[in-house]
């Protein structure tokens, strides 16, 4: 397997905030995705605690929140997503990938169009910056790190077929999150700018 971090290193150093736009899971729906896979851990992979599972709608790369009127972006995206009806994002067990352990969700479609809303939003701002749409919804249960090299991406499939029994949780899409995001080569971490609420959603 790859490290995560030296991947995304090359256009998003360690330390640099970038803006992010995401789906974000409340705390139960954190602790039911994350639970299971806790313990699958190995060294060369670094999991990801409950407080810290995404799901990237936009990856602004290069843009941090002095770079543009974050105030005009928001009301500019709350009024593109005002009419947007809340869905339910399933997520099942996940998969082992050359960076991560990643569940990934569906349906798509509703998904993809948040994602055209936001980057075309942001992109309107006139702020430079290089578009990371997500191509489908994903969380990460945990990335790879230093020592990467040495996972045994097998072994973390047999460990993940040993969990005996039918494994999906859910979120529900009803606001998304601009952050500024950054990371220290080990973990990801935001600090929340605003959260958008979609059509008949409460606070």
């Amino acid at each position: 397997m790859e490290d995560f971090f030296a991947r995304v290193g090359r256009f998003w150093p360690a330390g640099r905030r970038d803006l992010h736009w995401h789906i974000l899971p409340t705390p139960a729906e954190a602790d039911a995705l994350i639970t299971p896979y806790q313990h699958l851990v190995p060294p060369g992979l670094q999991s990801v605690g409950a407080d810290g599972m995404h799901c990237t709608l936009l990856h602004a790369i290069g843009l941090g929140r002095d770079d543009v009127d974050t105030d005009a972006l928001v009301k500019d995206v709350a009024s593109r997503v005002s009419t947007v009806q809340p869905f339910t994002l399933t997520f099942d067990r996940p998969a082992v990938g050359p960076v991560a352990i990643e569940l990934s969700g569906w349906p798509g479609r509703p998904f993809t169009a948040l994602v055209d809303t936001v980057t075309q939003a942001t992109a309107s701002t006139g702020a430079t910056f290089k578009p990371g749409p997500s191509r489908y919804p994903h969380m990460s249960t945990a990335y790879t790190t230093a020592g990467a090299e040495d996972v045994d991406p097998v072994s973390l499939k047999a460990a993940l077929a040993d969990i005996d029994r039918p494994l999906s949780a859910t979120v529900l899409a009803d606001r998304i999150h601009l952050v500024e995001q950054w990371h220290d080569g080990a973990h990801i971490r935001w600090e929340s700018i605003a959260e958008v609420l979609l059509a008949g959603a409460g606070a």
